[in-house]
């Protein structure tokens, strides 16, 4: 049996000033207030003890990516997370040609089957080459139902979520597959108007659906043509999806992220880090997928010819780190901010109940960090470090 003790967050029964966390056996025992705690009471701490967070989309880190590393490199970049109190996490691959996502599917298959990720996230290759972004264009494909299979099966059904456009062809054919599977539609670099993504996210009720990095890798919002964002928006507003934001300082003003809870609530949005190799490394030359990408000043963008700055190549923050800056620049208050990063993901993933919060019965997923939200100690099914 171990015990925790400090200000708990996210325990489903409010914040608890000065409490306790006890587990065993990988599971969550006990979860209350100091007075009303009956075995050997830890030391006074000012530490804050909340659930492990959960990334949903994730490329790598510590010199590795997931689109670029063998096993072992993959499994590099998701203790590096891990150990940064991320204990669930999607490995996010890239688009690129349908031989290479199968091998790195396969490759990230067995980190799944070991228990290292949650699952595998395919963001791509049914995007919208006008909306890529850091992903290579020579790399996106009309919607193909046929591949998505084939991507599917060589993950060994560990594929979880799968970023597509709205306008891609063959939408509804690849929604149907995706439902079959249980993979979560995520819908993103995209270049289709509000009434086209509205009645995409129609098509998908009955089951959950997100937003890949909201407003990254799509039109503006713009007054008399909302776009995918409006429609977006309207849609979490109604509880009918949750929004990825990478609230890092890179890719959304603070202002922009504080509307968002402000409008839709921390239930129907993701934190997310859309972390890269460079993640805990410093400034420097890397890669994701086919394409080279500079970092400096620790901002991540694609090489250029010219050497002049191109477009944002994911984010070189940890999730724990877009928790902190939500909170300490955003505004944001702790307690939505830490739904966000472990409440929400949980649920639309489908393990309310099982991660995502202190209560008892749920795994011992535990990150307890300082007030500064820096993390002192992580536990993952109650092991510490690893």
């Amino acid at each position: 049996m171990t015990t925790v003790r400090g200000r708990l967050v996210g325990t489903g029964q409010g914040e608890i000033a000065d409490g306790v966390v006890e587990f065993s056996d990988g599971r969550i025992t006990w979860v209350g207030e100091v007075a009303n705690y009956v075995g050997p009471l830890p030391s006074s701490s000012a530490d804050l003890v909340l659930p492990g967070l959960i990334d949903l989309h994730c490329h790598g880190g510590a010199g590795f990516g997931f689109p670029n590393a063998d096993a072992e490199g993959a499994r590099v970049a998701a203790a590096h997370h891990r150990a940064h109190g991320t204990t669930g996490l999607l490995g996010s691959l890239v688009s690129a040609r349908p031989e290479v996502l199968v091998a790195q599917a396969a490759v990230l298959a067995d980190l799944v089957e070991d228990g290292e990720l949650l699952g595998v996230h395919l963001e791509g290759p049914f995007l919208n080459a006008v909306r890529c972004g850091a992903q290579d264009p020579a790399a996106i494909f009309a919607g193909d139902p046929a591949l998505f299979e084939r991507m599917v099966a060589a993950a060994r059904g560990t594929v979880r979520s799968m970023t597509l456009a709205p306008e891609t062809a063959h939408f509804e054919d690849l929604l149907a597959a995706m439902r079959r599977h249980d993979v979560l539609p995520s819908l993103g670099h995209t270049d289709a108007d509000a009434a086209t993504t509205a009645a995409r996210i129609d098509q998908a009720r009955g089951g959950p659906i997100t937003a890949t990095h909201l407003f990254n890798g799509m039109p503006e919002l713009h007054h008399r043509s909302p776009g995918p964002v409006g429609a977006c928006l309207a849609a979490a507003g109604r509880g009918e999806m949750v929004v990825e934001l990478i609230a890092d300082g890179v890719h959304l003003a603070p202002e922009t992220v504080a509307m968002v809870f402000d409008t839709v609530g921390a239930d129907q949005i993701a934190l997310v880090s859309d972390a890269m190799a460079a993640a805990g490394m410093g400034d420097g030359d890397y890669r994701l997928g086919a394409l080279d990408v500079r970092v400096r000043a620790g901002v991540a963008r694609l090489a250029t010819a010219d050497g002049q700055p191109g477009a944002i190549a994911g984010s070189t923050a940890r999730l724990v780190d877009v928790l902190r800056w939500t909170v300490f620049e955003a505004g944001v208050p702790l307690a939505d901010a830490v739904a966000a990063a472990t409440r929400t993901p949980a649920r639309v993933l489908g393990l309310a109940g099982e991660r995502g919060s202190l209560t008892v019965g749920t795994r011992a997923d535990i990150l307890v960090t300082d007030q500064a939200l820096r993390p002192r100690r992580v536990f993952a099914a109650g092991t510490e470090g690893i």
